[in-house]
């Protein structure tokens, strides 16, 4: 079955940066042949309008076949807010928190960032992970792109 990984908007970025493009352009060129799917939100959308032309424009260079888009729902704000209310991260985090929410709540196989401050981060997935758990919600994986590259002939 073909994975849903949801993307923020730090992976849409790392096309472009030398620290990360190594394993950011593979990622894409998955998307690009329909290996994956990538799931994304209005809120990674709208965080695109402050970013330059090139980097909006890599999106909306992928074949929409293979973009699954969803939104920031009232119940995803409320799990937002929890992560908050338990000092999972503080409140200038609260686009962190929908991302994990949302991906959480469309059931994205995995979560993928560079943003190590304040998703990809041990003690902040167990966080995130911690309240989904007391709530009801599934565990989400949160990894950086490199992590979800298939290697050799796997079977």
């Amino acid at each position: 079955m073909k994975q849903r990984i949801y993307i923020d908007t730090s992976v849409v970025g790392g096309y472009f940066d030398d620290e990360f493009s190594a394993d950011t352009i593979p990622f894409f060129d998955r998307v690009k042949s329909g290996e994956i799917t990538i799931v994304i939100s209005d809120i990674l959308e709208a965080e695109l309008l402050r970013a330059p032309d090139f980097v909006s424009e890599l999106l909306a260079s992928m074949p929409e076949l293979h973009i699954e888009k969803v939104r920031l729902s009232p119940e995803a704000t409320e799990l937002a807010d929890k992560y908050i209310e338990a000092k999972v991260v503080g409140k200038t985090s609260r686009a962190d928190c929908q991302h994990i929410a949302i991906a959480t709540l469309c059931n994205a196989d995995v979560l993928v960032s560079w943003n190590f401050k304040h998703i990809v981060n041990l003690d902040r997935i167990r966080g995130y992970n911690g309240i989904n758990y007391q709530n009801g919600y599934k565990m989400i994986e949160i990894r950086t792109p490199k992590e979800t590259m298939k290697y050799g002939n796997e079977d």
